[in-house]
């Protein structure tokens, strides 16, 4: 047995006698979940070193579909498969969230649940792990079957927040990743309501890697994150990790009162050396405008991190579970299907 004590005192196990977690948060994909335990399944069963035991933790996220009587069938017939199913819908990343804080492997792969994250790359991430990496996260090299408005925001995205954070996120890189026994407690750790996970995961730190790949177009349906949805997930990601929106408030406003200052200094100037003095109308709506557009500004971005203040302050729970299905790793720990010798 190999154990490497964590900073916190967390042991991760690496050796023959490790766990694998799978946690994969669902919302409305009764198309595509039968595929995707099927694929997991396949690829846990062809794993060049297999894990001591395994469990997949679906989260389903109040889904109004079929999704969950489809993997209560399913779990009835797979001892490995975990069920988590939450009162209503609370979000991707609070949904990802319940699935880690139920995980109990020593190694705990995250993914989405439409099959563009594809399992097979998880023999992959578990080399990257024995070989003492915490985080082995997956980075798209091309995306299909998405809008070129998807793409060029998204490219976009991760090079502001990357340019704004405090904290070096990897650019193309979604919640795809495996993370080691101690990332996942401290995750736990982090209670935080806007939650932006692959942030934090960058945040914690320990030793991460990147392995790149394409990503699929989805199995079926469609995407569950318009852009509003979009648009909330960039603005959690900037204010959960940087204060400079703040500060741009403050510089606006010393910007303002500068250039207030050099028309007050030219005004005062004109007038002396020429004795210019005609009121001009729309220099005085065009300032009216530009103040009043800078303040409406520097309140919203306030208005954002103090929302946020209010919601944490209310300290209620981040998810409520309505029901548990199944035991994972409890009945499944001894009955790993195994193709291949195990790598010591």
């Amino acid at each position: 047995m190999e154990v490497i004590a964590g900073s916190a005192g967390v042991a991760v196990r690496r050796g023959s006698d490790a766990t694998l977690s799978i946690v994969v948060p669902v919302y409305n994909e009764a198309d595509n979940v039968g595929e995707l335990l099927r694929r997991i399944t396949q690829v846990v069963r062809g794993l060049s070193a297999p894990p001591a035991g395994y469990e997949v933790i679906l989260v389903d996220d109040g889904s109004h579909d079929a999704t969950f009587a489809m993997l209560q069938a399913l779990a009835h017939d797979d001892p490995h498969l975990r069920i988590v199913s939450l009162s209503r819908n609370f979000g991707h990343q609070i949904a990802a969230t319940a699935g880690l804080d139920t995980a109990r492997g020593d190694a705990v792969v995250l993914m989405d649940g439409d099959l563009q994250d594809p399992p097979e790359l998880i023999d992959e991430f578990l080399v990257k792990f024995r070989q003492g990496y915490d985080v082995v996260f997956a980075t798209r090299r091309r995306r299909a079957g998405e809008s070129r408005f998807k793409l060029l925001t998204a490219a976009v995205f991760y090079r502001v927040i990357r340019r704004l954070t405090n904290v070096s996120i990897p650019v193309d890189t979604g919640d795809f990743r495996l993370m080691s026994r101690r990332v996942v407690v401290a995750l736990r750790n982090s209670r935080e309501r806007h939650r932006f996970i692959r942030g934090l995961v960058s945040w914690v730190g320990f030793r991460q890697t990147g392995i790149e790949y394409d990503r699929a177009e989805r199995f079926s349906g469609s995407s569950k994150y318009p852009v509003s949805k979009m648009f909330k997930f960039a603005l959690d990601g900037i204010t959960a990790f940087s204060e400079i929106p703040l500060r741009l408030a403050t510089w606006f406003g010393f910007a303002v009162s500068i250039i207030g200052f050099l028309v007050a200094l030219y005004e005062v100037g004109l007038h002396i050396f020429t004795g210019y003095n005609l009121p001009g109308y729309t220099s005085t709506i065009f300032a009216i405008l530009f103040l009043g557009g800078v303040q409406l500004i520097t309140i919203g971005i306030l208005g954002e991190y103090v929302g946020r203040i209010y919601d944490e302050i209310k300290g209620r729970p981040l998810y409520l579970v309505a029901e548990n299905v199944g035991s994972g790793l409890d009945a499944a720990a001894d009955s790993v299907p195994s193709t291949a010798p195990v790598a010591r």
